[in-house]
């Protein structure tokens, strides 16, 4: 059971840039339902994806895995013999956590957890990628080098499954949907301080793209089929597939 989120519950004197650190560990499984609209429907859908696309002795990586619930849902899912799940974080407290979870769920699949940049791991043999909620992490001009090392490492008929946080070109669409998610955070018990704060602190750090420009850069990555499957408010995720699946 976590801790509840009241990190930005008192005024904060000077706000720095966000960081996934200790204290944010602790309390991230409350902090990401009660802030990413659909968060668990996101990743009970990734084992399911995991289910229909894992190959028999392939790799499947999860890119920025934060505390593992994604790597939990695939570990759960997969049917084939000979995998590995290779779950990759930057954060010392972030490993540190995820590994205990993946400790007190046994599995079938061994999973190794590494703590790393995701840009300097090297992707070989995969059948599923996983980037949640990773990718508006990397500076802009990063994330087209990453989605090209993802898909030279994705067999025929892997998957890459990229949930972000969108923007929209349309700017009534845009404030409408930003302020639904913050009526989505009043609803879950965060004040108008929490929530400015929060704000304050990943502004500098956390880089939105339109659904459309993520689509341009799968495709210039090499992805044949790219598709939003899941969207709520400004928050959704994205499937993209190498030719050779067989759905």
């Amino acid at each position: 059971m976590s801790d509840r989120d009241t990190l930005f519950s008192a005024p904060i004197a000077k706000l720095g840039d966000w960081t996934f650190d200790e204290r944010v560990a602790e309390v991230f499984p409350d902090m990401i339902q009660r802030s990413v609209p659909g968060y668990s429907n996101i990743i009970s859908m990734i084992g399911m994806l995991a289910e229909r696309f894992v190959q028999p002795y392939s790799q499947v990586y999860d890119l920025g895995c934060s505390l593992g619930a994604a790597t939990l849902s695939v570990r759960r899912n997969i049917r084939q013999e000979g995998c590995k799940i290779i779950a990759v974080d930057n954060s010392p407290a972030m490993v540190d956590r995820c590994r205990r979870h993946l400790d007190a769920f046994k599995g079938q699949t061994l999973v190794e957890v590494i703590e790393d940049d995701i840009r300097h791991v090297p992707i070989n043999n995969a059948s599923m990628v996983v980037l949640n909620f990773t990718l508006q992490f990397l500076i802009p001009e990063e994330r087209q080098r990453l989605l090209n090392t993802i898909w030279e490492g994705l067999n025929p008929g892997g998957v890459l499954v990229l949930s972000e946080k969108f923007s929209f070109a349309d700017p009534q669409v845009g404030e409408l949907l930003f302020n639904m998610h913050h009526d989505f955070k009043r609803a879950n018990g965060y004040s108008e301080l929490e929530i400015s704060q929060k704000r304050s602190m990943l502004e500098n750090v956390m880089l939105t793209d339109t659904v459309e420009t993520h689509k341009t850069r799968l495709k210039q990555a090499g992805f044949e089929h790219a598709e939003l499957w899941f969207q709520c408010f400004n928050f959704g995720s994205l499937v993209a597939i190498k030719s050779g699946a067989t759905v």
